[in-house]
Protein backbone atom coordinates (compact mmCIF):
# COMPACT_ATOMS: atom_id res chain seq x y z
CA UNK A 1 0.00 0.00 0.00
CA UNK A 2 1.52 3.29 -1.10
CA UNK A 3 0.93 6.57 0.69
CA UNK A 4 0.16 9.44 -1.64
CA UNK A 5 2.40 12.47 -1.12
CA UNK A 6 0.73 15.53 0.29
CA UNK A 7 0.90 18.65 -1.83
CA UNK A 8 1.68 21.27 0.80
CA UNK A 9 1.58 24.08 -1.71
CA UNK A 10 -1.87 23.01 -2.84
CA UNK A 11 -3.16 22.89 0.72
CA UNK A 12 -1.69 26.29 1.49
CA UNK A 13 -3.43 27.76 -1.53
CA UNK A 14 -6.90 26.58 -0.53
CA UNK A 15 -9.21 29.14 1.05
CA UNK A 16 -9.84 28.34 4.70
CA UNK A 17 -12.92 29.11 6.77
CA UNK A 18 -12.47 29.34 10.49
CA UNK A 19 -15.59 30.19 12.47
CA UNK A 20 -13.55 30.86 15.59
CA UNK A 21 -11.48 33.48 13.80
CA UNK A 22 -14.59 35.18 12.48
CA UNK A 23 -16.12 35.17 15.97
CA UNK A 24 -12.93 36.54 17.48
CA UNK A 25 -12.69 39.44 15.04
CA UNK A 26 -16.28 40.26 14.17
CA UNK A 27 -18.36 38.76 16.98
CA UNK A 28 -18.50 42.04 18.90
CA UNK A 29 -19.66 43.96 15.84
CA UNK A 30 -22.28 41.29 15.16
CA UNK A 31 -23.60 41.64 18.72
CA UNK A 32 -23.89 45.43 18.35
CA UNK A 33 -25.66 45.21 14.98
CA UNK A 34 -27.98 42.49 16.29
CA UNK A 35 -28.92 44.66 19.28
CA UNK A 36 -29.65 47.68 17.10
CA UNK A 37 -31.80 45.68 14.68
CA UNK A 38 -33.67 43.86 17.45
CA UNK A 39 -34.55 46.93 19.46
CA UNK A 40 -35.44 48.87 16.32
CA UNK A 41 -38.05 46.20 15.62
CA UNK A 42 -39.30 46.11 19.22
CA UNK A 43 -39.52 49.92 19.60
CA UNK A 44 -39.77 51.28 16.05
CA UNK A 45 -41.05 54.72 17.09
CA UNK A 46 -38.62 55.40 19.95
CA UNK A 47 -35.33 53.59 19.39
CA UNK A 48 -34.24 54.12 15.73
CA UNK A 49 -34.55 57.93 15.77
CA UNK A 50 -32.06 60.77 15.34
CA UNK A 51 -32.80 62.20 18.77
CA UNK A 52 -32.27 58.84 20.45
CA UNK A 53 -29.01 58.30 18.53
CA UNK A 54 -27.72 61.64 19.80
CA UNK A 55 -28.92 60.71 23.28
CA UNK A 56 -26.99 57.42 23.15
CA UNK A 57 -23.81 59.23 22.06
CA UNK A 58 -24.24 61.74 24.87
CA UNK A 59 -24.82 58.97 27.40
CA UNK A 60 -21.69 57.08 26.38
CA UNK A 61 -19.38 60.11 25.99
CA UNK A 62 -18.06 60.21 29.57
CA UNK A 63 -17.77 56.43 29.79
CA UNK A 64 -15.87 56.43 26.49
CA UNK A 65 -13.32 58.98 27.71
CA UNK A 66 -12.44 57.06 30.87
CA UNK A 67 -12.52 53.72 29.01
CA UNK A 68 -10.12 55.00 26.35
CA UNK A 69 -7.74 56.03 29.12
CA UNK A 70 -8.01 52.56 30.66
CA UNK A 71 -7.14 51.07 27.27
CA UNK A 72 -3.50 52.15 27.67
CA UNK A 73 -2.72 50.24 30.90
CA UNK A 74 -4.53 47.20 29.51
CA UNK A 75 -2.56 47.47 26.28
CA UNK A 76 0.64 47.48 28.32
CA UNK A 77 -0.46 44.37 30.20
CA UNK A 78 -1.51 46.16 33.40
CA UNK A 79 -4.73 46.95 35.29
CA UNK A 80 -5.95 50.18 36.87
CA UNK A 81 -8.65 49.75 39.52
CA UNK A 82 -8.42 53.36 40.71
CA UNK A 83 -9.91 55.13 37.69
CA UNK A 84 -13.44 55.44 39.10
CA UNK A 85 -12.25 56.77 42.44
CA UNK A 86 -9.86 59.09 40.63
CA UNK A 87 -12.72 60.53 38.56
CA UNK A 88 -14.76 61.16 41.71
CA UNK A 89 -11.88 62.94 43.43
CA UNK A 90 -11.12 65.17 40.43
CA UNK A 91 -14.76 66.23 40.15
CA UNK A 92 -14.88 67.15 43.84
CA UNK A 93 -11.57 69.03 43.71
CA UNK A 94 -12.64 71.02 40.65
CA UNK A 95 -15.88 72.05 42.34
CA UNK A 96 -14.09 72.89 45.59
CA UNK A 97 -11.64 75.15 43.74
CA UNK A 98 -14.45 76.98 41.96
CA UNK A 99 -16.52 77.29 45.14
CA UNK A 100 -13.91 78.27 47.73
CA UNK A 101 -10.93 79.55 45.75
CA UNK A 102 -12.86 81.34 42.97
CA UNK A 103 -11.03 79.43 40.25
CA UNK A 104 -12.36 79.87 36.74
CA UNK A 105 -13.87 76.83 35.07
CA UNK A 106 -10.95 76.30 32.64
CA UNK A 107 -8.36 76.65 35.41
CA UNK A 108 -10.20 74.28 37.73
CA UNK A 109 -10.49 71.84 34.83
CA UNK A 110 -6.73 71.96 34.19
CA UNK A 111 -5.91 71.50 37.87
CA UNK A 112 -8.24 68.50 38.02
CA UNK A 113 -6.56 66.93 34.98
CA UNK A 114 -3.15 67.50 36.58
CA UNK A 115 -4.42 65.87 39.77
CA UNK A 116 -5.77 62.86 37.89
CA UNK A 117 -2.47 62.47 36.04
CA UNK A 118 -0.62 62.70 39.38
CA UNK A 119 -2.70 59.86 40.81
CA UNK A 120 -1.81 57.87 37.70
CA UNK A 121 1.85 58.75 38.19
CA UNK A 122 1.74 57.40 41.75
CA UNK A 123 0.24 54.17 40.42
CA UNK A 124 2.97 53.87 37.81
CA UNK A 125 5.81 54.54 40.24
CA UNK A 126 4.50 52.01 42.76
CA UNK A 127 4.34 49.39 40.03
CA UNK A 128 7.60 50.13 38.23
CA UNK A 129 9.86 51.29 41.08
CA UNK A 130 8.64 49.38 44.12
CA UNK A 131 7.38 46.45 42.02
CA UNK A 132 3.95 46.28 43.64
CA UNK A 133 1.45 44.19 41.71
CA UNK A 134 -0.75 46.45 39.55
CA UNK A 135 -4.00 45.13 41.02
CA UNK A 136 -2.80 45.70 44.58
CA UNK A 137 -1.17 49.06 43.86
CA UNK A 138 -4.10 50.62 42.02
CA UNK A 139 -6.66 49.26 44.47
CA UNK A 140 -4.60 50.63 47.37
CA UNK A 141 -4.15 54.02 45.71
CA UNK A 142 -7.87 54.08 44.89
CA UNK A 143 -8.72 53.46 48.54
CA UNK A 144 -6.42 56.30 49.61
CA UNK A 145 -8.09 58.53 47.01
CA UNK A 146 -11.48 57.74 48.53
CA UNK A 147 -10.17 58.80 51.95
CA UNK A 148 -8.79 62.06 50.54
CA UNK A 149 -12.10 62.68 48.80
CA UNK A 150 -14.04 62.33 52.04
CA UNK A 151 -11.55 64.53 53.87
CA UNK A 152 -12.03 67.32 51.31
CA UNK A 153 -15.81 67.13 50.93
CA UNK A 154 -16.86 65.75 54.30
CA UNK A 155 -18.85 63.15 52.41
CA UNK A 156 -21.28 65.77 51.11
CA UNK A 157 -21.94 66.92 47.51
CA UNK A 158 -19.94 69.99 46.50
CA UNK A 159 -21.76 72.60 44.42
CA UNK A 160 -20.33 75.60 42.54
CA UNK A 161 -21.18 79.30 42.39
CA UNK A 162 -21.52 79.75 38.63
CA UNK A 163 -23.78 76.73 38.27
CA UNK A 164 -25.30 77.72 34.93
CA UNK A 165 -21.94 78.11 33.17
CA UNK A 166 -20.62 74.91 34.70
CA UNK A 167 -23.68 72.89 33.74
CA UNK A 168 -23.40 74.25 30.21
CA UNK A 169 -20.21 72.17 29.79
CA UNK A 170 -22.35 69.05 29.61
CA UNK A 171 -25.81 70.31 28.65
CA UNK A 172 -24.76 72.89 26.05
CA UNK A 173 -25.09 71.96 22.39
CA UNK A 174 -23.44 72.85 19.08
CA UNK A 175 -25.44 72.04 15.93
CA UNK A 176 -27.81 70.04 18.11
CA UNK A 177 -25.06 67.80 19.48
CA UNK A 178 -24.03 68.06 23.18
CA UNK A 179 -20.52 69.27 23.98
CA UNK A 180 -19.41 66.00 25.68
CA UNK A 181 -19.80 64.20 22.33
CA UNK A 182 -17.31 66.62 20.77
CA UNK A 183 -14.94 66.13 23.71
CA UNK A 184 -15.19 62.36 23.24
CA UNK A 185 -14.38 62.66 19.53
CA UNK A 186 -11.40 64.97 20.15
CA UNK A 187 -9.99 62.76 22.92
CA UNK A 188 -10.46 59.67 20.73
CA UNK A 189 -8.66 61.31 17.80
CA UNK A 190 -5.74 62.44 19.97
CA UNK A 191 -5.34 59.07 21.67
CA UNK A 192 -5.64 57.19 18.37
CA UNK A 193 -2.88 59.32 16.85
CA UNK A 194 -0.74 58.86 19.96
CA UNK A 195 -1.17 55.10 19.91
CA UNK A 196 -0.84 54.47 16.19
CA UNK A 197 1.27 57.29 14.77
CA UNK A 198 3.92 58.02 17.40
CA UNK A 199 7.01 56.26 18.68
CA UNK A 200 5.59 56.36 22.21
CA UNK A 201 2.44 54.56 21.08
CA UNK A 202 4.46 51.90 19.28
CA UNK A 203 6.54 51.49 22.44
CA UNK A 204 3.39 50.96 24.50
CA UNK A 205 2.23 48.24 22.14
CA UNK A 206 5.66 46.62 22.20
CA UNK A 207 5.74 46.62 26.01
CA UNK A 208 2.33 45.00 26.12
CA UNK A 209 3.32 42.38 23.55
CA UNK A 210 6.68 41.35 25.01
CA UNK A 211 8.34 43.54 27.67
CA UNK A 212 11.60 41.58 27.57
CA UNK A 213 11.96 42.00 23.81
CA UNK A 214 10.96 45.65 24.15
CA UNK A 215 13.69 46.24 26.73
CA UNK A 216 16.28 44.49 24.57
CA UNK A 217 15.28 46.70 21.62
CA UNK A 218 16.07 49.82 23.63
CA UNK A 219 12.60 50.81 24.87
CA UNK A 220 12.50 52.24 28.39
CA UNK A 221 9.89 49.82 29.63
CA UNK A 222 9.34 51.22 33.12
CA UNK A 223 8.91 54.77 31.88
CA UNK A 224 6.45 53.60 29.24
CA UNK A 225 4.46 51.60 31.79
CA UNK A 226 4.32 54.65 34.05
CA UNK A 227 3.06 56.89 31.26
CA UNK A 228 0.11 54.61 30.50
CA UNK A 229 -1.15 55.13 34.06
CA UNK A 230 -0.67 58.89 33.73
CA UNK A 231 -2.84 58.87 30.61
CA UNK A 232 -5.48 56.78 32.35
CA UNK A 233 -5.53 59.19 35.28
CA UNK A 234 -5.85 62.25 33.05
CA UNK A 235 -8.77 60.73 31.15
CA UNK A 236 -10.45 59.79 34.44
CA UNK A 237 -10.14 63.43 35.52
CA UNK A 238 -11.83 64.69 32.35
CA UNK A 239 -14.71 62.29 32.96
CA UNK A 240 -14.96 63.33 36.61
CA UNK A 241 -15.23 67.06 35.87
CA UNK A 242 -17.72 66.60 33.03
CA UNK A 243 -19.78 64.30 35.25
CA UNK A 244 -19.93 66.97 37.95
CA UNK A 245 -20.96 69.56 35.38
CA UNK A 246 -24.09 67.56 34.48
CA UNK A 247 -25.69 68.47 37.81
CA UNK A 248 -23.58 71.43 38.86
CA UNK A 249 -22.14 69.53 41.81
CA UNK A 250 -19.76 66.67 42.56
CA UNK A 251 -20.33 63.73 44.89
CA UNK A 252 -17.71 61.58 46.57
CA UNK A 253 -18.80 58.49 44.66
CA UNK A 254 -19.95 60.08 41.41
CA UNK A 255 -17.40 58.37 39.18
CA UNK A 256 -17.01 55.09 41.05
CA UNK A 257 -19.43 53.21 38.84
CA UNK A 258 -17.44 53.93 35.69
CA UNK A 259 -14.78 51.35 36.49
CA UNK A 260 -16.87 48.30 35.59
CA UNK A 261 -18.27 49.87 32.42
CA UNK A 262 -14.77 50.92 31.33
CA UNK A 263 -13.39 47.40 31.75
CA UNK A 264 -16.39 45.89 29.98
CA UNK A 265 -16.00 48.28 27.05
CA UNK A 266 -12.23 47.82 26.74
CA UNK A 267 -12.36 44.01 26.85
CA UNK A 268 -15.33 43.94 24.50
CA UNK A 269 -13.48 46.25 22.14
CA UNK A 270 -10.38 44.07 22.17
CA UNK A 271 -12.37 41.51 20.20
CA UNK A 272 -13.23 44.02 17.46
CA UNK A 273 -11.24 43.72 14.20
CA UNK A 274 -8.05 42.64 15.99
CA UNK A 275 -6.98 39.38 17.56
CA UNK A 276 -7.62 40.28 21.18
CA UNK A 277 -5.54 43.47 21.15
CA UNK A 278 -6.78 46.54 22.99
CA UNK A 279 -7.23 49.59 20.78
CA UNK A 280 -9.09 52.91 20.74
CA UNK A 281 -11.64 52.16 18.01
CA UNK A 282 -12.54 48.86 19.66
CA UNK A 283 -13.02 50.54 23.04
CA UNK A 284 -15.33 53.12 21.46
CA UNK A 285 -17.43 50.34 19.94
CA UNK A 286 -17.49 48.58 23.30
CA UNK A 287 -18.76 51.71 25.06
CA UNK A 288 -21.35 52.20 22.34
CA UNK A 289 -22.56 48.62 22.80
CA UNK A 290 -23.01 49.15 26.53
CA UNK A 291 -24.82 52.44 25.92
CA UNK A 292 -27.14 50.89 23.32
CA UNK A 293 -28.03 48.12 25.76
CA UNK A 294 -28.71 50.54 28.62
CA UNK A 295 -30.77 52.82 26.38
CA UNK A 296 -32.84 49.94 25.03
CA UNK A 297 -33.51 48.63 28.54
CA UNK A 298 -34.76 52.07 29.58
CA UNK A 299 -36.92 52.56 26.48
CA UNK A 300 -38.55 49.15 26.65
CA UNK A 301 -39.38 49.66 30.34
CA UNK A 302 -37.39 46.68 31.58
CA UNK A 303 -36.39 46.79 35.25
CA UNK A 304 -33.21 48.73 35.96
CA UNK A 305 -31.43 45.77 37.54
CA UNK A 306 -31.19 44.24 34.07
CA UNK A 307 -28.59 46.91 33.27
CA UNK A 308 -26.24 45.31 35.77
CA UNK A 309 -27.00 41.83 34.46
CA UNK A 310 -26.35 43.05 30.92
CA UNK A 311 -23.12 44.81 31.83
CA UNK A 312 -21.75 41.87 33.82
CA UNK A 313 -22.74 39.41 31.13
CA UNK A 314 -21.17 41.59 28.47
CA UNK A 315 -17.91 41.71 30.44
CA UNK A 316 -17.83 37.91 30.73
CA UNK A 317 -18.64 37.52 27.05
CA UNK A 318 -16.02 40.12 26.10
CA UNK A 319 -13.26 38.44 28.09
CA UNK A 320 -14.21 35.10 26.58
CA UNK A 321 -14.21 36.38 23.01
CA UNK A 322 -10.98 38.32 23.58
CA UNK A 323 -9.29 35.22 24.97
CA UNK A 324 -10.50 33.20 22.00
CA UNK A 325 -9.13 35.82 19.62
CA UNK A 326 -5.72 35.86 21.33
CA UNK A 327 -5.53 32.06 21.20
CA UNK A 328 -6.44 32.15 17.53
CA UNK A 329 -3.70 34.72 16.89
CA UNK A 330 -1.23 32.54 18.75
Amino acid sequence: MTDMPVNAAGLAGRPSFDARQLLGRYGAIFVLVLMIVTFSIIEPTAFPTKDNAINILNQCALAAIIAMGLTFPLLAGEFDLSIGYNASLCGVVACELMLKQNFSIPLAFLVAIALGATVGLVNGLLITRIRVNALVATLGVGTVVVGINYAISGGLPVSVNNTEQFINLSLGKLFGIPYPVYVMVVVAALLWVLLNRTILGQSMQAVGGNPVAARLSGIRVDRTRTLVFVLAGACAAVTGVLLASRTGSASVDGGDGYMLSAFAAAFFGSAVLRDGQFHIVGTLLGVLTVAVGFNAIAITGINTYYQYLFQGGLLIFAVGVGTLARRQAG
